[in-house]
């Protein structure tokens, strides 16, 4: 998995990697060559007691060694550029997936799984790709050139290569082994620190209220002692294998010298010779050790790019038209016709056989009692879900076959959780309408009843509004929601229970501003509080998912037994009538 994601995202870099690779070569062959020099030196200068030969070939040795760093430097260089780049395109296909998902596989994933996929476990390849670049790329090279100048050295004494590296490749892949399970474990306990911690943030005016700050202390100690469990397991492993290494390399250098010495005794070896080898069998271990340090890395990028591949391959359920529709002739005539959705592996559907239509200049409301669908329905128009069976349609199209920006442009929905983005007053109105001006921002809350505390607001317009708005009340967030999706203008408005932490005052106002901002086009609304929807020219009522009836107010407090329960349970007989 790791290698397929990588080939797919490293083919663009083809020239960069090839310069690496040239690089790290000529740096590689610089550094070997270096100690049959420094053999040549002790051999033919040292013991000749030739100060010319000597000078000569060091100053040899340090120009080589200028080239070797340079090459070097210009390995690194590249190497990192072309890592980093990796992990922003990685990120950047991730997030692009994710942009695409509908609520169905958000919900699958989890926020803060995603969230981690996107950014640590993105980390984790990227650093993968920036140690073969770096380092990895050179070690088969020293690897494989240490052997064959230590051979040119002495083919005997190269025999020891033959008992040390199957030894250091057996313990290696042993450990490696071990890793990869306890890699998988440590990115899922990430994934779950990051919902708790993600939690607690999110709900801590709840934490408070109910005093519930030990419970959440604990809760948080109990996952982070998990992961901490998990990396300390891990790192103890991990940091067994370095002192292995280093254990035989040692055990290695004392059988060269020893070996080594009774060769040169006998005169089948020189001095020069004996030390160059050893360099090689260092360059050799210390090959090794990079490969090593590579391999130790390994398994948490491949357990990464498993979980990487896993948002990459998921397809979104709302998938884009093949030949959308880039042109609405209506005005915003919406239909549901015999409209079914059911989440996959349930066993009963959330609606079944929903048919529903609202006209421009009507405003359409929805009713039922919790858990009816209500809010199910209203996401199948903009399709943050797509129906299971049945048709939704705007102008007589089928949402499914229009084109994103036309459903954007027909469709305002204010969400039963309204969400504010960091940043001003401002740009959180513009969010769906970039080029807005002041007067038509300022209109837009002054229908929304916001006007009033945006002008008590220090800087007005351009006031902070922290991430998720909570530096506003839940009254003030939604009705600065409903003045975003008024700046828009679309010619459909779906309010999805939008006005129920309003009092009964700032709702009757807010409704009557509304209809006089909203006159010519559709208005469907979803809310519990009956006097919100009263005076709709239609009332669609569900039950499980089901509509059981629809008219006006007194027509179905005539004729709907469940409408008129939901209404006697908020009103009394004289104020329903």
């Amino acid at each position: 998995m790791l290698v397929r994601l990588l080939r797919a995202y490293v083919r663009p870099y083809s020239r960069a990697i090839g310069l690496v690779v040239l690089l790290q070569l000529v740096q590689t062959l610089a550094t070997l060559y270096l100690p049959t020099l420094n053999a040549d030196i002790i051999d033919k200068g040292v013991v000749n007691g030739d100060t010319g030969y000597i000078l000569g070939t060091g100053g040899v040795m340090i120009a080589i060694t200028l080239a070797q760093i340079v090459c070097a430097i210009g390995a690194v260089y590249y190497g990192a550029r072309t890592a980093m780049a990796i992990g922003r395109d990685l990120r950047a296909a991730v997030f692009d997936r994710v942009q695409s998902f509908s609520s169905r596989e958000v919900s699958h994933f989890g926020a803060p799984s995603l969230i981690t996929r996107t950014t640590n476990d993105v980390q984790q390849v990227q650093m993968l790709a920036l140690m073969t670049f770096t380092m990895m790329v050179a070690a088969p090279i020293m690897c494989v050139g240490g052997i064959v100048m230590a051979l040119n050295k002495d083919v005997p004494l190269s025999a020891l290569l033959l008992v040390i590296v199957p030894v250091l490749g057996v313990m290696v892949s042993l450990i490696v082994r071990s890793l990869r399970p306890l890699f998988r474990g440590m990115q899922e306990r990430i994934d779950t620190v990051n919902r708790v911690l993600r939690e607690q943030i999110t709900g801590i005016r709840v934490i408070r209220a109910f005093v519930r700050d030990r419970h959440e202390r604990e809760r948080f100690k109990g996952a982070n002692t998990e992961l901490f469990d998990v990396a300390v397991r891990t790192g103890r492993l991990m940091s067994t294998m370095f002192p292995l290494v280093m254990l035989i390399v040692n055990v290695s250098s004392v059988a060269v010298v020893w070996f080594g010495g009774h060769r040169i005794d006998g005169g089948h070896m020189q001095i020069g010779a004996m030390t160059a080898f050893l360099s090689y069998l260092m360059y050799i271990f210390m090959s090794i050790m990079m490969a090593t340090f590579m391999v130790m890395m390994l398994p948490r990028a491949e357990v990464c790019a498993e979980r990487i591949q896993e948002v990459l391959a998921t397809e979104s359920s709302v998938v884009p038209p093949a030949a959308p529709v880039t042109e609405l002739r209506g005005r915003g005539h919406l239909e549901l016709r015999a409209v079914e959705f059911r989440f996959p592996g349930a066993e009963e559907p959330v609606l079944k056989d929903v048919s529903l239509v609202a006209r421009p200049g009507e405003v359409t409301a929805v009713i039922g009692s919790t858990g009816s669908g209500k809010s199910t329905l209203l996401g199948l128009i903009p399709r943050l879900s797509d129906a299971t069976a049945g048709t939704v349609l705007v102008d007589g199209v089928d949402v499914r076959e229009l084109d994103a920006e036309v459903m954007a442009r027909a469709v305002g929905l204010v969400p039963q959780k309204p969400y504010l983005f960091s940043g001003t007053v401002a740009s959180n109105l513009r969010y769906g309408h970039p080029d807005a001006s002041d007067e038509e921002l300022w209109q837009a809350l002054e229908t929304a009843q916001a006007k009033d505390f945006v002008e008590a607001m220090d800087q007005g317009l351009d006031a902070p509004i922290a991430q998720g708005g909570s530096n506003v009340s839940g009254g003030q967030r939604q009705r600065l929601a409903i003045a975003r999706a008024l700046v828009r203008k679309p010619e459909i408005y779906l309010f999805d229970d939008s006005f129920s932490a309003l009092d009964y005052a700032t709702d009757a106002r807010l409704r009557a501003a509304l209809a006089r901002e909203t006159g010519d086009a559709t208005v469907l609304i979803v809310a519990q509080r009956v006097s919100t929807i009263r005076d709709a020219d239609r009332i669609v009522v569900l039950d499980e998912g089901r509509v059981v009836g629809t008219g006006t107010h007194t027509e179905l407090m005539a004729s709907n037994e469940t409408y008129r329960e939901i209404v006697l349970s908020q009103l009394t007989e004289e104020e329903a009538a």
